[in-house]
């Protein structure tokens, strides 16, 4: 008895599994059969009326559900058309959904049609302000997308992603300091996310956080995608603080990454080329130029500054005069002071520096007389006018000097030209001073 009872209890238990599994099969099969009924009523009433809204609707919701955005976009494009002539067409949704499969599909432009209709409906739904800030933000137009993003917060602020695209809607905007917040709030929720990071970093760094940035630039110059940038971030601080061998190290970095923006990388040659020159490194610095020259020739003053430097590189005595210390650039005036009398002997009485020239007074004896001469010296290449050179005749009278000579790296105007007319003042030029320091090196 007791095993006629067993053999029962495990029929029925067979059983009830059995009728489980043809249940969930069957159950699997109607719901197939669900779609492919709707697929084909749908197609049986648009293939009489296009434009029948008993066909659109099921079919757009099937394929809007499934994310086949390519099939529901014309769909939902059709409907929004129609829409004021179908009661059955839900203007609202037709309007949304279409702009939503475009944005899907990165077609911007056609977004905004029925994402503008939406939001004229509904100004406060969600899906509206965050897609139409979406297409706003892919356009480039990143002042608009910053209403749409902060109005999403104000209507669900535990959404995902929403700091990030207002985070860094702001920071393509240029307000740097009201993007730090949302940047940092887009970390929060992804660490990992390098784009925030970096442009969190250049926040700070407009907003008058330097320091701060700086960490972050250094910790992500190895980064293959956001590297070269922060090395460039970097050097310019480091020029800024007159640290031209680190800034050097930081676009000797981002020179070795690969598939950098092209204008990325030559604003980092080129402020590796004028970090050189700070450093006297003049021959690095004419081959990062001559990089820059064979891609954009007319890159800011590339040519100017091959062209100067050049002229550098094979006059050591230039480099010194333009480019020196003041105590070399001193030394050399004594020199080229002293080395202008081949026939007569020159004795230095007196040397006076000032921020914008050295001025040397010398007692000369010639075969047949002495005389009291004053030099003075400019480094700097631009043009010396005529009230300079008024005070520098008033100096030679003052001290009862027989002549002065006004050296400079630049030129001179023409009216300071004409004032040293049949006076004893003497102008000498770039030009001049290239011949004299030519002679000086023999």
């Amino acid at each position: 008895m007791e095993v006629l009872i067993g053999i029962v209890i495990v029929v029925a238990f067979g059983a009830l599994i059995l009728a489980f599994a043809t249940k969930k099969r069957s159950g699997g099969k109607g719901k197939q059969k669900g779609r492919a009924q709707i697929l084909r009523d749908a197609n049986r009433k648009l293939a009489q009326n296009p434009h029948n809204p008993e066909g659109l609707i099921p079919l757009g919701d099937l394929y809007y559900n499934e994310r086949a955005w390519d099939k529901a976009y014309p769909i939902y494009e059709t409907m929004m058309s129609i829409s004021s002539a179908h009661r059955e067409i839900d203007p609202f949704k037709a309007a949304l959904r279409q702009g939503i499969c475009a944005i899907k599909l990165n077609k911007t432009q056609e977004a905004f049609k029925g994402l503008g209709v939406a939001y004229q409906i509904n100004k406060n739904n969600f899906d509206v302000n965050y897609y139409l800030g979406v297409a706003y933000f892919k356009n480039n137009e990143f002042d608009k997308s910053v209403p749409c993003f902060k109005r999403c917060i104000m209507l669900r602020s535990d959404a995902p992603g929403i700091n990030q695209y207002l985070g860094m809607g702001l920071y393509k905007g240029k307000h740097y300091k009201e993007a730090l917040p949302y940047l940092k709030r887009s970390l929060d929720e992804n660490p990992e996310n390098k784009e925030a990071l970096f442009s969190m970093a250049d926040s700070m760094n407009e907003s008058g956080y330097a320091d701060k940035a700086m960490r972050v630039f250094m910790h992500m110059r190895p980064d293959p995608e956001f590297g070269a940038r922060s090395c460039l971030a970097a050097g310019l601080y480091h020029i800024k603080m007159n640290q031209a061998d680190k800034a050097i190290q930081d676009f000797e970095i981002g020179m070795k990454h690969q598939d950098v923006p092209q204008d990325v990388m030559t604003e980092i040659r080129y402020r590796y080329a004028t970090s050189c020159f700070m450093m006297n490194s003049i021959t690095k610095g004419l081959d990062a130029l001559r990089e820059i020259q064979a891609i954009t020739p007319n890159y800011k003053d590339v040519s100017t500054l091959i062209s100067r430097y050049s002229e550098l590189n094979q006059n050591k005595n230039l480099q010194i005069y333009l480019m020196a210390a003041s105590s070399d650039f001193v030394a050399l005036c004594r020199k080229v002071a002293v080395r202008m009398y081949r026939k007569g002997t020159a004795r230095i009485l007196d040397i006076a520096v000032s921020q914008d020239n050295v001025q040397i007074q010398l007692h000369v004896d010639f075969s047949r007389s002495e005389e009291v001469h004053i030099f003075r010296f400019y480094r700097s290449q631009g043009t010396i006018g005529e009230l300079v050179i008024r005070e520098f005749l008033s100096r030679v009278n003052d001290i009862k000097a027989d002549k002065g000579i006004c050296v400079s790296a630049g030129t001179y105007s023409d009216e300071a030209r004409r004032f040293v007319e049949g006076r004893p003042l003497d102008l000498l030029e770039k030009a001049d001073l290239i011949k004299i320091l030519k002679k000086v090196g023999d």
